[in-house]
């Protein structure tokens, strides 16, 4: 059998409420939920990347390791929009340059430009003016 490269099938967010923020992204993403089974609630699959929301009991701490980068041709028109789907936008990390938003349980993503941006040698981005 020949070796074949590993290939990511789902993204999987965990949540106290999964109802909630499936809600959340599927409006944001404009990808409906597609399935529930379990702790899970899934979004439809786009390009074959599944992205699902397993219950949890334990509290999101800290800074998330990962996070998703949402790419928008209008990114401060987007942080409106998610602040309207119950998301927030996160002051923090302002200085580097990314418009840095949360969702409603907290679980940090950026809202990039779809097309090019620069970055500095510290790495902070100029799309935002």
């Amino acid at each position: 059998m020949a070796d074949s490269p590993l290939q990511i099938n789902a993204l999987i967010v965990d949540a106290a409420d999964p109802e909630r923020l499936a809600a959340f992204w599927s409006v944001l993403l404009g990808r409906p939920v597609a399935g529930r089974m379990g702790p899970y609630v899934w979004l439809q699959r786009e390009n074959g990347l599944g992205l699902g929301f397993q219950r949890t009991d334990t509290p999101k701490s800290g800074k998330n390791r990962m996070h998703f980068d949402i790419a928008s041709p209008n990114p401060p028109a987007e942080q409106a929009r998610v602040e309207a789907l119950g998301g927030r936008w996160l002051e923090e990390y302002d200085s580097g340059g990314f418009l840095v938003m949360a969702d409603p349980e907290g679980n940090e993503f950026c809202i990039i430009p779809d097309g090019p941006f620069e970055l500095d040698d510290e790495g902070r981005a100029d799309y935002l003016g």
